[in-house]
C-alpha cells in the first residue's frame, strides 16, 4: 500500500512583539516623530545619567552627555535596524562611544564599568544608590588632609591631568602623584564598605 505524500501546512512564524521603546525609535526613524522621541528621551535619559555617573562622571556633566547621546540618536535614527539590535543596545552603544571619546580627550583611564550589559538598565533605586554613594564620597573627601583633598578633587572631579596639576600648583610631578596615591588609599579605606 502506497501512502500519498502531501505538503504539510506550516503556520507562518509569528512576528515578535516589539517593545514600546523600539516602536518609539521606529517612529523617530521612519517619521521623525517628535512625540515618540520625547518618550524615548524620558525613558532613557535617567538610565543613561546613572550609567555615566557609575562611570565616574559628575551629575551635571552626565546630564550634558545624555543630551548629546540622545541628540546623536535623533540624527542617526536612520541607522537604527531593529533586526540587528534592540533600541536599548543601540543607544547604549552610542553612550559608550561618547564616554570613551570623552575619556580619551581628557587622557583618563577607561573605567571598568564600560563593560555593563545594556539590558541591565538602572531603575530609580539604582539612581538613588548612586546619589547616596556620592554623598558618602563627599564625606570621605572631607576626611582627607586639605592638601590631598585639593589635589584629588582637581584630578578626578576637576578632571585635570597630573601634569596640569603640577603646572598649576608649582609642585613637582612626584609630589602630585604621591598626594593622589595617598589620598586614594585613604578614600578606599573610608569607602571600603560601600559596595
Amino acid at each position: 500500500m502506497r501512502m500519498r505524500r502531501g505538503k504539510v501546512k506550516v503556520p507562518p512564524p509569528k512576528q515578535a512583539e516589539i517593545s514600546p521603546q523600539t516602536a518609539w525609535m521606529l517612529a523617530v526613524r521612519d517619521a521623525r516623530d517628535r512625540g515618540a522621541f520625547a518618550q524615548l528621551y524620558d525613558h532613557f535619559a535617567p538610565r543613561l545619567k546613572g550609567f555615566f555617573m557609575r562611570g565616574g562622571v559628575p551629575a551635571a556633566q552626565a546630564e550634558d552627555i545624555v543630551q548629546e547621546v540622545m541628540l546623536t540618536a535623533w540624527h542617526k535614527a536612520a541607522q537604527f535596524d531593529a533586526q540587528r539590535a534592540q533600541v536599548s543596545a543601540w543607544i547604549y552603544q552610542i553612550a559608550r562611544n561618547r564616554h570613551v571619546d570623552l575619556l580619551r580627550r581628557e587622557s583618563r583611564p577607561l573605567p571598568d564599568d564600560l563593560d555593563n550589559d545594556p539590558a541591565q538598565e538602572p531603575d530609580a533605586s539604582q539612581i538613588l544608590a548612586v546619589e547616596q554613594e556620592g554623598e558618602q564620597l563627599a564625606r570621605a573627601l572631607a576626611a582627607l588632609s586639605p592638601e590631598q583633598r585639593e589635589i584629588v578633587e582637581k584630578a578626578y572631579l576637576g578632571e585635570m591631568t597630573h601634569q596640569a596639576l603640577s603646572h598649576q600648583t608649582g609642585l613637582p610631578l612626584g609630589t602630585i602623584k604621591s598626594r593622589i596615591r595617598l589620598g586614594l588609599e585613604k578614600l578606599r579605606h573610608e569607602l571600603k564598605g560601600l559596595r
